[in-house]
């Protein structure tokens, strides 16, 4: 197995490991992060009835700057949508990549914004 496919594969270990574990309610929906190498998609879900609720990518945040604090400001945009629809609480979804980088700077954006998790 070559470097890139035992990167995919325990990636979507991780992922598997983790959606097991978590479900989205009306109360406290899940996020659903998905990042690309030139954006980064932010959704809630509500699981009980597959919907989502929310939606926010980077494209959405007007500053030039590095990946991570478009990252840290997308949380935070996402968490003002959030509020705006009454939901405090969310469970956090990093689809199996790592909590570092770009997925931390976009989950302390989140916090900042007033949304726990």
């Amino acid at each position: 197995m070559n470097k890139e496919k035992r990167k995919q594969y325990k990636r979507e270990r991780r992922r598997l490991k983790v959606r097991a574990k978590i479900k989205g309610t009306l109360k406290r929906p899940r996020l659903s992060l998905f990042k690309s190498n030139k954006g980064m998609y932010l959704q809630l879900i509500n699981d009980e009835i597959g919907k989502t609720l929310l939606s926010a990518h980077s494209r959405e945040i007007k500053k030039k700057d590095k990946k991570i604090v478009i990252s840290f400001e997308l949380g935070k945009l996402m968490a003002e949508k959030a509020q705006d629809k009454k939901i405090n609480s969310i469970v956090f979804d990093r689809a199996g990549n790592k909590y570092h980088g770009r997925v931390k700077a976009t989950a302390d954006g989140l916090r900042a914004g007033g949304l726990k998790f």
